[in-house]
């Protein structure tokens, strides 16, 4: 697993030539994970490096003429954007790649204007600093203060894996004929895009604070599609910000717009919940977003709204769909003077897949469905072709394009076929059974390799985490079905009620219940494979879980005593303790009603701990020194309570690790602790009885 190439989202050249991404190497022995670029023919065919350096470089994205390429580099300390010339013809850059920002707060996500002539980037800056100079020096004397001690007066002072120091995401403008010259000094952020100052830094690039102030753009998020976009006119720039006064109970995104040159923000969207990923129509005649109804529900449905720029009429595309939007993209206007219409693409999981959807703007027609399959990083070339990544339970992610009129996706990269074509992996069986309030519930199966039905197997019985999230035909690096069964199990997973994909109704039903049908299903779930498959050895079965499945794993340990042994990673013991521990305020306050001090009964119910005079079961405990979702005193809260009563239990610490494990080395680590203590209680695979 370790030596899988990581591939990124795809970049098309505007010719529709070339497609250029970012791939990720693990070096196992450094203990670390590099990107590089490369780039594949689009029509398919050998990828190669693009740009052969040991740098860590990734986030590619082309000029509009196609004659350019700009790329996130870590060539410097901090990542600056860098930039090169670009040959279509060969698909080779062309001359040396040149630096475009000097800032000292670092440069990411960045991206073009339509007309090419500015870059809009992201840094995380201090809101009170009026230049780089300023931040630059706060930066300085917090890394060579002698006291680390830290003085909090509000939330978030803290937030997934890092501790904040209050500094603001915002996003900055450069000219795209900005070069940084080798010794210059960084620029401040008051002037001007393109503005440069006298003397001997007179070619030095001047970024411009396109959103100032003590709020963040964007707001924190975990990967996926920009938050950001600029017009097709390269006139106006969408974001998304959170401006409530206390962003840690608040999920109320919204999006602006703002003038590129000068101008004050304006808010267009108007949801309670979350507004987000803003993206213009090809013509500029539309702006796209996904949205949330209810404020405080981070897993409430992803509607797609489109708003007419020149009515500000805003639409809801999917009112009669009954799935959250994912991924999207919006294709131009079809020239017909007659009938001319905008349609959009976007993906939504749907029982453990993540088809493709289309929806036409201008109808009040529900999405249809135009391609099966786990999708994602949808990007529509103007050409019509539709590029994205897609992932099965058997590989990782691989480049594919989709030709709207032809007959399906058709793949692109084949960066690990020659790897995976060496490894025996058993495909995913999809199950149903009667769950709680008799209602259908999907489980997915995959066997072990070498699968022989004459034989008994033991059972590692996987829950997922979310508790809104759900197992699929899917590739991960961290909780991997295959790689689970590859020492000679069955693997089990069941996607319980609030698991996503089901509609909204199904993903509800779990808030504030998190002990009651999500039980119900997996326990009526383990019941229907032991008598449905008889390979399954039902006298060695493990549970397994992390986030809300270690919630869950935690759960069984005070419920039942069927399994052999447990595994519990970075899950909520103590409910009461982990409101006041959380960083996200508002999840607690969604799913158990508000507050502790409201909802002491609801609390006590649901929390685990209260259960513990139950606990028998040996139970492996996993959890992250900088976990600040789930916090690490949960960890130790649980072990301490199982050594106590004399339970057979182990921990497994990590200091340098938040709520995921991320490190090469760590991850390996994590994978042989799980497995040898899963094989302790119930490893061996026998010959079944006849």
């Amino acid at each position: 697993m370790m030596a899988l190439k990581r591939v990124g989202a795809p970049v098309p050249s505007p010719d529709g030539k070339w497609v250029v991404f970012d791939c990720e190497d693990v070096d196992l022995a450094a203990n670390t994970k590099i990107s590089h670029l490369w780039i594949v023919p689009a029509s398919g065919g050998e990828s190669r490096l693009l740009n052969p350096t040991p740098n860590h470089e990734e986030r590619p994205r082309f000029s509009p003429d196609g004659k350019r390429l700009i790329w996130t580099s870590k060539a410097t300390d901090p990542t600056q954007i860098w930039m090169c010339d670009f040959e279509p013809e060969s698909g080779q850059l062309v001359g040396k790649p040149h630096q475009v920002t000097s800032i000292s707060t670092a440069a990411d996500g960045a991206i073009w204007s339509p007309d090419g002539k500015n870059i809009v980037f992201v840094s995380a800056v201090y809101p009170d600093c009026a230049d780089d100079a300023c931040n630059k020096q706060r930066d300085e004397e917090l890394k060579k203060s002698k006291v680390k001690a830290k003085i909090f007066s509000r939330l978030f002072y803290r937030h997934w894996n890092a501790f904040t120091e209050f500094k603001r995401s915002h996003l900055f403008v450069v000219s795209a004929d900005s070069t940084v010259e080798a010794g210059a000094s960084p620029p401040t952020q008051s002037q001007p895009a393109g503005e440069t100052p006298a003397g001997p830094t007179a070619k030095m690039p001047v970024p411009r604070d396109l959103t100032p102030g003590d709020h963040d753009v964007p707001p924190f998020h975990l990967g996926g599609q920009d938050m950001y976009a600029i017009s097709p006119d390269g006139q106006e720039v969408a974001y998304t910000s959170n401006v409530d006064e206390v962003e840690a109970t608040s999920t109320n995104n919204e999006i602006f717009v703002v003038p590129i040159s000068e101008g004050a923000p304006k808010k267009i969207s108007g949801s309670p919940g979350s507004d987000t990923t803003p993206l213009y129509s090809p013509d500029g005649k539309y702006l796209a977003w996904r949205s949330q109804a209810r404020a405080g529900f981070e897993a409430d449905k992803w509607r797609l709204l489109v708003q007419d720029r020149q009515s500000g009429k805003t639409r809801d595309l999917t009112e009669k769909f009954d799935r959250s939007v994912g991924s999207f993209a919006v294709t131009k206007a079809v020239s017909d003077p007659r009938d001319p219409y905008t349609s959009m693409e976007f993906t939504a999981e749907d029982h453990g897949e993540a088809p493709i959807f289309g929806v036409v703007v201008q109808e009040n027609r529900p999405p249809i469905k135009i391609a099966d399959g786990h999708n994602d990083d949808l990007l529509l070339h103007p050409d019509g072709t539709l590029y994205l990544t897609r992932m099965s339970i058997s590989g990782p992610n691989e480049i594919w394009s989709f030709g709207l009129k032809d007959a399906g996706p058709v793949q692109i990269t084949h960066m690990n076929d020659a790897l995976l074509s060496q490894i025996d992996m058993q495909p995913l069986k999809s199950f149903t059974f009667k769950g709680a309030n008799d209602e259908e519930v999907q489980g997915f199966m995959v066997k072990p390799p070498r699968f022989d039905p004459n034989k008994e197997y033991p059972l590692k019985f996987l829950i997922h985490g979310g508790p809104q999230g759900a197992w699929g035909n899917s590739w991960t690096y961290r909780w991997n079905a295959e790689l689970f069964a590859a020492n000679g199990y069955v693997v089990v997973m069941i996607n319980f009620h609030g698991s996503t994909g089901y509609g909204q109704k199904f993903t509800d039903s779990i808030s504030g219940d998190w002990g009651g049908k999500p039980y119900v299903d997996l326990i009526k779930g383990l019941h229907y494979v032991e008598k449905a498959y008889p390979f399954i050895d039902k006298n060695r079965e493990a549970a397994l879980g992390a986030s809300y499945g270690g919630y869950m794993a935690n759960w069984l340990l005070g419920h039942t005593n069927r399994f052999k042994c447990i595994v519990s990673h970075d899950g909520m013991f103590n409910a009461d303790s982990a409101y006041g521990t959380t960083e996200e305020i508002w999840f607690m306050n969604w799913e158990f009603k508000g507050p502790p001090w409201k909802q002491r009964e609801l609390y006590r119910k649901w929390s685990p701990h209260a259960y513990a005079a139950n606990f028998k079961t040996p139970t492996l405990v996993v959890h992250g020194q900088n976990d600040y979702r789930i916090d690490v005193s949960q960890g130790f809260d649980l072990f301490t309570t199982l050594q106590i009563l004399k339970v057979p239990s182990k921990m497994l610490y990590f200091p340098d690790e938040g709520h995921w494990v991320i490190k090469p080395q760590n991850s390996r680590l994590w994978y042989k602790t799980v497995n040898d203590w899963v094989d302790q209680w119930c490893g061996g695979v026998t010959l079944k009885a006849r």
